[in-house]
């Protein structure tokens, strides 16, 4: 296991004895990065090299916890930082017209 993966799964291990609802959270942030781009379930899943839909929307309702991959993954297509992703107290920066702007 990695650096990173460690550091990851202690947050996520912290986060959740905490009670703060860290996987929720990040599903609910990543619901809301994939509505600001205009994507579908089935296209983030392709963005992000899935071929089915389904682990992406487990994400979104907080019944899976996401790979380090997929953090990255999702942080590199949406330009947001892994801090935005995973820390609750943080909010993400996004704007949508830029994303919009940048598919057309």
């Amino acid at each position: 296991m990695s650096l990173i993966e460690i550091f990851y799964h202690n947050l996520v291990i912290i986060s959740s004895s905490k009670g703060t609802g860290n996987v929720q959270r990040f599903g609910q942030k990543l619901h809301t990065l994939r509505v600001g781009r205009g994507l579908t379930l089935k296209d983030l899943a392709k963005a992000l090299g899935y071929t089915a839909h389904g682990y992406i929307s487990e994400l979104e309702a907080g019944k899976k916890v996401p790979t380090v991959e997929l953090v990255l993954g999702v942080a590199r297509l949406f330009e947001v930082t892994t801090d935005q992703l995973l820390k609750d107290e943080l909010e993400l920066k996004f704007d949508t017209e830029v994303a919009v702007q940048e598919e057309k």
